[in-house]
């Protein structure tokens, strides 16, 4: 087996794209967690936590219209 077929393979399957989002939702819910361990969050705290939910929506949504392909 040569490099370029176990490239084609990899390409094939989707791995990168798939341990991407495994890597991300894992950061997304270690955020949340976070987010719900504080006593009472600022205004800024509660931004970021807006910015990263929406980020991880897009990023799902763009995955998964991927995923049909």
């Amino acid at each position: 087996m040569t490099v370029e077929d176990v490239a084609r393979k990899m390409l094939e399957l989707r791995i990168l794209p798939r341990f991407m989002m495994l890597i991300m939702t894992g950061v997304y819910v270690r955020c949340i967690e976070w987010a719900l361990s504080q006593p009472d969050l600022s205004t800024q705290q509660s931004a970021l936590i807006s910015v990263v939910t929406g980020a991880m929506t897009g990023s799902l949504a763009v995955w998964l219209s991927s995923e049909k392909g």
